[in-house]
């Protein structure tokens, strides 16, 4: 699994992009940006719509930061396209299609025996570096509240205590 101050894994994959198309993106285009990259299980489930349009109705708040995000699965462009037509309407946000698992493998959030992704989030700065790895059990979803906060966390370059928010004083040594 790839560590904290660690290069993030290159990759190039398809994605559902923001009006309903098909395009192949690369880590690489968001070179100079902030990304939040998640990963999640499955598809027309049941934790995970809830944490893919939570991210949608906050996207705003991620880009009045400087941030970009980008979901993951194991699923196919195909299967994301209807989901998201069908049920979770227009994201604004890729949704990439990891269906030979190379992603997921590579950012070590794979779960062999399953075949599936855990719920792996990641915040890669303006260098391509890791910054946050955050990994959460199936059953229980990220809240985008709190990766937010961390990444205004990481962006001020300062020490951050506990509950710190954008506004609060930050911690002196």
């Amino acid at each position: 699994m790839p560590m904290i101050g660690q290069p993030a894994p290159a990759f190039t994959a398809p994605a559902v992009v923001e009006g309903g198309d098909i395009k192949d993106i690369s880590l690489s285009d968001y070179k100079g940006k902030w990304v939040v990259l998640f990963f999640y299980p499955l598809d027309f489930t049941f934790v995970c719509p809830t944490e893919i349009t939570q991210f949608r109705d906050t996207l705003d708040s991620f880009k009045e930061v400087g941030a970009e995000v980008i979901g993951a699965s194991i699923d196919s462009v195909h299967a994301h396209m209807r989901w998201i037509k069908d049920d979770l309407g227009e994201l604004k946000y890729p949704l990439i299609g990891d269906v030979t698992k190379r992603v997921s493998r590579d950012y070590g959030v794979l779960i062999e025996d399953a075949g599936i992704a855990t719920r792996g989030t990641f915040i890669i700065d303006p260098e391509g570096t890791i910054q946050y790895t955050g990994i959460h059990n199936l059953n229980v979803g990220r809240d985008t509240g709190e990766i937010l906060r961390v990444l205004n966390g990481l962006k001020s370059g300062e020490l951050c205590a506990a509950g710190w928010k954008p506004g609060d004083d930050h911690l002196k040594p």
